[in-house]
């Protein structure tokens, strides 16, 4: 910790002794000065949460994701895996993402469509491994998506690695198309056996095309971990089990890296939470005016409810954070940088982070669910997407449309037709952009499986977006059609 926040944490933070009544014991107290301290990052902010409700009761045409007739949902049925007895199965696919160039357009890999997906057994909850999937290049229809099959089915770990040989679930990431022509992926490493540690990693996926133009996975290569935490940017999993873990109702995220290029540098945006440098976890988060933005009586009002509400506990532990790092031009660590945007006291969670650079701006999104928040007038069945945009990637992202919202829905967690981990795709050109996502919560339905979520479009001008009206497409649709259908 340098000196600079040592001093102001002396200053906010004045030790009181007291007399427990009926003991002979004394017993210390912290009491915690209100201040505000913004460490240079976006925030997401209380009082931008707390507008939300609102919004969308005033504008819900615009940030609604368009609703999806049930009767017309299909599975992906090349998504054949097995159970844990070996039988063959359907695949649950939820979290998925494309094979991209590096401006994040949809690559164009021989003709093909990839698109790498999260899919695993119905029946088991943490059989979760990364398949990829793939289509001609024209073809629209979620019929037209083959399996190439599991990306790490023959993979030998490397036994120098300290990360991956703990390796027990793949969790999501993002990939990309290099300039020879390779396909780069990156994910994340989950280890239930080491507490939920997560660890970014990367691995070059080398692909077969056989004369009857059928894909399949031949291995992976240059498979490394690349990232875990540094402590004081990010949360280690270290600090979060050294501080109860989950026992508390605390969460520990370090996931879900989305690559990207500004001049001429390699870069990693990922889901995490804040270290001790960046603005951590703990009640003194709960008397930092930053975090809840407003006016200060906005502030005086909002913490006092707080303080004194069911949620304190957990809007202490609430230090969600879109990270960043650069890497090497070999896919290798080369230094930590501060947040892009940060969720102290509103969310542990900020999934997802999707990054690109329109038109001059750098718009970044994330996804969270009103489960995880701690404002009140947002229930556990909301679910949201929200956007911010900065004027250069070191600059401060500041929220699209006023508060942060660009998609939501409240549907019932038991709707075939529930969607999650949205996703906006850049386009060759315009302003309007393609969401995917999945649908169909996994295992929920024997006869309808996680997949492919119809897409449908969403315009971005500046600091403003909306849903296009009737631009529903097709099941896991990538780009948007000469014609669209109603």
């Amino acid at each position: 910790m340098n000196i600079q926040t040592i001093l102001k944490r002396t200053t906010a933070l004045t030790l009181t002794s007291a007399l427990l009544l009926g003991g002979g014991t004394q017993a210390f107290a912290q009491e915690y000065k209100n201040h505000k301290e913004t460490y240079g990052q976006g925030e997401i902010t209380r009082y931008d949460m707390k507008r939300i409700p609102a919004q969308l009761e005033r504008n819900k045409d615009r940030y609604t994701v368009p609703a999806f007739d049930a009767s017309k949902l299909k599975n992906i049925e090349s998504a054949k895996g097995f159970d844990k007895n070996g039988n063959p199965i359907l695949l649950d696919v939820w979290d998925t993402w494309p094979l991209m160039n590096p401006d994040g357009t949809v690559a164009n890999y021989k003709g093909y469509d990839l698109v790498f997906g999260l899919a695993g057994d119905p029946a088991d909850a943490n059989d979760t491994s990364i398949y990829l999937f793939y289509k001609k290049k024209g073809e629209e229809s979620i019929e037209s998506w083959k399996n190439a099959g599991k990306v790490f089915e023959n993979d030998v770990v490397n036994p120098d690695d300290p990360h991956l040989k703990n390796k027990d679930q793949d969790w999501s990431g993002s990939a990309v198309m290099t300039e020879e022509g390779d396909v780069r992926l990156f994910y994340t490493n989950r280890s239930d056996r080491e507490l939920g540690k997560q660890t970014l990693t990367t691995a070059q996926v080398n692909l077969n095309h056989s004369y009857n133009t059928e894909l399949t996975v031949a291995g992976v290569s240059d498979h490394k971990s690349i990232f875990d935490g540094d402590g004081e940017q990010y949360q280690t999993v270290k600090q979060f089990v050294d501080q109860g873990g989950f026992s508390t109702g605390d969460n520990h995220t370090l996931r879900d890296p989305h690559y990207i290029e500004e001049k001429g540098k390699k870069y990693l945006v990922f889901e995490a939470n804040t270290g001790t440098e960046t603005g951590y976890q703990g009640e003194e988060s709960l008397f930092n005016r930053a975090y809840y933005g407003g006016s200060k009586s906005f502030f005086k009002a909002e913490k006092e409810r707080l303080m004194k509400s069911n949620q304190k506990q957990k809007a202490e532990l609430a230090n969600g954070a879109m990270g960043i790092i650069e890497i090497n031009d070999d896919f290798t660590f080369k230094k930590v940088k501060k947040p892009l945007l940060t969720s102290n006291t509103v969310t542990d969670e900020i999934e997802r982070p999707n990054i690109f650079k329109h038109k001059g701006k750098w718009y970044l999104f994330t996804d969270t669910r009103g489960a995880k928040m701690t404002i009140d007038g947002i229930d556990n069945e909301d679910i949201f997407m929200l956007g911010y945009v900065a004027n250069s990637l070191d600059g401060k992202f500041k929220p699209l449309n006023r508060t942060g919202i660009v998609l939501h829905h409240d549907l019932d967690p038991n709707d075939k037709t529930f969607n999650y981990a949205h996703y906006v795709v850049p386009q060759k050109s315009g302003d309007k952009f393609v969401v995917t996502s999945y649908i169909t919560n996994r295992g929920f339905f024997a006869e309808q499986k996680s997949s492919f979520a119809p897409s449908f479009l969403l315009n971005i001008k500046g600091k403003r977006t909306s849903v296009v009206k009737d631009s529903i497409l097709e099941q896991g649709q990538l780009e948007i059609p000469t014609k669209t259908r109603r």
